[in-house]
């Protein structure tokens, strides 16, 4: 898609481009160039990249800049703000609250989650014992993105995803990263759990494992997402473990969680299936072939404990399904635009968010 040289933008606090609590983090210069755009620019910033020594880089849907102290965004990187070690540093120590023994367990994983669900990706250099990451030091980059909840876009994908009537079919989301599995897994939840995803469908009891608290956006014990009012979350529990937990002690009708992936997720998802209940999930990869081809996902697909598959893309925007599938791999719903552009009860299109 073609790039315009420059773009101006705007923000604004919670629901705009860059949520508030992102904003506080950022460094002064960078705050105060994203104000100076606030009268005109675009919506729909999905993440801010700062790199050490090196310019501040927005991205959107179809398009990245940088950004220049004048707000706007620009293709040329010698414009941008660059942001030097300290400024780096500050944003570490504000992230860990000024002890980066906070962030342990998180510069271990690469990564944070922020209330809302937003999420800061961390790249330095690895410290590495036996053969695992035990944590980072000397970071140089860091990626905040942003989520936005995005309510209706999976009732347009209701038709196809009933194993019966009144009753939803066990969903395995597909696609590479930033294609919005995250935001039709939570969308699904809300609806499912409101009673309004299908006229045949009721109200239904969910459970959520929500690992990385992207999810719900827990923050010390708040949703920060509308998961819906029969909806109960087990927050920051690994997901194996958690399914386990959940269907135990919550006889859910309905168990969703994201990126699943390790033997021991697959074992889980398995002996959830195998209890009734009807599990939402997603993981990494482009469609059902490139599925098939990781020995972690293979023994979902050839025991077809998923009767419903959703292949997402950005081919025409976040959230392009490229196909919707059966247990047995064949097609059901054929290649279309993003449901982003005609969710909500209001009719009018509604941005999406990274998944």
């Amino acid at each position: 898609m073609a790039q315009r040289e420059d773009r101006q933008w705007s923000w604004e606090d919670g629901s705009g481009a860059v949520p508030g609590v992102i904003l506080r983090l950022l460094p002064e210069r960078v705050r105060t160039a994203l104000s100076v755009g606030v009268s005109r620019g675009l919506r729909d910033v999905e993440e801010i990249r700062v790199r050490r020594d090196q310019p501040v880089q927005i991205c959107a849907p179809g398009w990245e800049g940088f950004l220049t102290v004048q707000g706007r965004v620009t293709r040329r990187p010698a414009e941008g703000i660059v942001t030097p070690a300290a400024e780096v540093m500050h944003i570490l120590q504000g992230l860990s609250q000024s002890s980066l023994y906070a962030l342990e367990e998180e510069l271990r994983r690469g990564y944070l989650t922020l209330p809302g669900g937003h999420r800061v990706g961390i790249a330095g250099r690895a410290v590495v014992a036996g053969g695992r990451v035990q944590s980072q030091v000397d970071i140089t980059g860091l990626n905040f993105r942003v989520a936005r909840p995005v309510l209706g876009v999976s009732r347009a994908l209701a038709p196809w995803l009933l194993d019966a009537p009144g009753k939803p079919a066990s969903v395995l989301v597909l696609s590479p990263p930033q294609c919005g599995k995250t935001t039709l897994l939570r969308d699904l939840a809300h609806h499912l759990s409101a009673g309004i995803w299908h006229p045949t469908v009721p109200p239904l009891k969910v459970a959520v494992v929500d690992e990385r608290s992207e999810l719900a956006g827990t923050f010390q014990g708040r949703r920060h997402h509308d998961l819906g009012p029969r909806t109960d979350v087990l927050d920051g529990c690994p997901k194996a473990e958690g399914m386990m937990m959940m269907v135990r002690s919550m006889s859910p009708d309905v168990l969703v969680t994201d990126e699943v992936g390790g033997e021991a997720d697959i074992a889980a998802l398995m002996e959830a299936v195998g209890s009734g209940v009807t599990v939402l999930a997603s993981a990494h990869a482009a469609g059902l072939k490139e599925a098939s081809g990781r020995p972690a996902l293979r023994p979902l697909l050839e025991g077809r404990i998923f009767h419903r598959y959703v292949v997402l893309s950005r081919r025409q925007g976040p959230m392009t399904v490229e196909g919707v599938f059966d247990g047995a791999g064949r097609r059901l719903k054929s290649e279309g635009t993003s449901p982003v552009q005609r969710a909500g009860s209001d009719g009018r299109p509604r941005a999406g968010s990274p998944g």
